[in-house]
């Protein structure tokens, strides 16, 4: 490694306490495939659990300032990657347009986890399929910031989510970018709560809408039914330039499920993942409408 940086050693191996971003991105890309960031922790503490290696080193970045931060402006708002779950519902609070991320935060797995767990990590993960933050997200066209030494990356949400597993040793998620618009907003989900309040699955709803409610823009993502959240663009331009109603939504969901191939796991079986799919719809759009 270039210098020397100042570790503390525990079973795991090493771990660095990073002052600053550069800081942390020079020590990532020294330690390559060996190390690995570590902000809230609550992932890679219950690795064993999952009977997965840990890293030889960590770098820790739940301390940097840019990183912790909440930046509401004119025209986006920008969350640094180690903000969690908990400081992020309650800086969202006053904002009716991202009532869906603020309700996707601030009901994720459980308060002691939300107080821990950062939004970074909550994308970052690529073997997390029930996180509530990536379908929310997804359906506010947010973008990510990676970071590297001497480099940053904008990119679509949905392009990181594909890059994720390949992604460089040495490059860290650092922000994400979400534009303020006019918008209707909704996250529903149906938890498991004998397994940490995971849910089954997830449907985030952002619409807006003109006077007669009709739809003019709408974006519909779906989470924790297959490996991987994604937008549901079917069901988005079935609902575009309908007016909004519930249950007629929901009856369009039905018609179009059987486009998901839902995940099997001890807590659900794949085809009830799929199935719950349009009742979230109706819960989510009548949510909005509300909002």
């Amino acid at each position: 490694m270039q210098g020397s940086l100042p570790e503390t050693r525990g079973s795991a191996g090493s771990i660095y306490v990073a002052p600053s971003l550069a800081a942390a991105l020079d020590a990532l890309n020294d330690y390559g495939p060996a190390g690995a960031p570590f902000a809230g922790g609550t992932w890679i503490m219950r690795s064993p659990i999952r009977h997965e290696p840990l890293r030889e080193h960590y770098v820790a970045i739940g301390k940097i300032t840019e990183l912790r931060t909440v930046q509401i402006g004119n025209d986006a708002v920008e969350i640094g990657a180690a903000v969690t779950h908990a400081a992020l519902a309650t800086a969202l609070a006053g904002l009716p347009e991202f009532d869906v991320l603020a309700t996707a935060a601030g009901s994720a797995a459980n308060p002691a986890i939300r107080t821990m767990a950062t939004i970074g990590g909550n994308l970052s993960t690529p073997n997390f399929a029930a996180a509530d933050c990536v379908p929310a997200l997804l359906c506010l066209d947010a973008e990510v910031e990676v970071s590297s030494r001497g480099d940053r990356e904008r990119m679509s949400l949905n392009d990181f989510l594909k890059a994720r597993p390949t992604l460089a040793p040495g490059r860290l998620l650092t922000s994400i970018v979400v534009p303020r618009t006019r918008r209707k907003t909704a996250h529903t989900r149906l938890p498991l709560r004998r397994s940490g309040d995971y849910p089954v699955a997830i449907v985030s709803f952002a619409a807006r809408l003109d006077a007669l409610n009709r739809v003019e823009r709408v974006r519909v993502a779906v989470g924790s039914v297959e490996p991987v959240a994604r937008r549901w663009e079917r069901l988005e331009a079935a609902l575009l330039g309908r007016a909004l109603e519930p249950t007629q939504a929901a009856n369009i969901a039905a018609e179009l499920a059987g486009e998901f191939t839902g995940r099997d796991s001890v807590e659900a079986p794949a085809w009830y993942r799929v199935n719950v799919l349009p009742s979230l719809v109706r819960r989510a759009t009548a949510a909005a409408l509300g909002s």
